[in-house]
């Protein structure tokens, strides 16, 4: 097995994922993944492409992420981890990763405030006198 690399994006967070055969250690950033994201939630969404492939302790997983919040921070690890498994083997990983959505960035971000509201939807309250 070869190792991968992959980019992922959310909202404003931006994660550069390296693979590498190994033993399943994760490293976000220096730490450990129970360290960097205690939410059982957020460890099991990051590491999700792994679990659906089948690949658990097989790779370790080295994360530079930046930006964002831990939920964007989170999805844009998901999509990076997906995008390296499916550089290492195309043929074998493409479809399971297509069919659950993992390739697909989530592309929706804040909305920018408008002038004239007080945010990007929310108008002055209305006083009839």
């Amino acid at each position: 097995m070869e190792p991968g690399y992959g980019t992922g994006r959310r909202k404003e967070a931006v994660a550069r994922v390296r693979l590498v055969p190994g033993s399943g250690k994760w490293t976000i950033n220096g730490r450990t993944l129970e360290e960097y994201f205690p939410s059982r939630l957020l460890q099991r969404e990051v590491n999700s492409p792994i679990v659906l492939l089948k690949l658990e302790g097989k790779f370790d997983v080295v994360v530079l992420v930046d930006g964002g919040g831990t939920t964007g921070q989170a999805g844009a690890i998901r999509l990076g981890v997906a995008r390296a498994l499916n550089s290492i083997d195309r043929d074998a990983n493409r479809i399971a990763l297509k069919k659950a959505g993992f390739l697909t960035r989530d592309a929706r971000v804040v909305e920018r405030k408008k002038a004239g509201l007080h945010k990007a939807r929310r108008a002055p309250q209305f006083s009839k006198r």
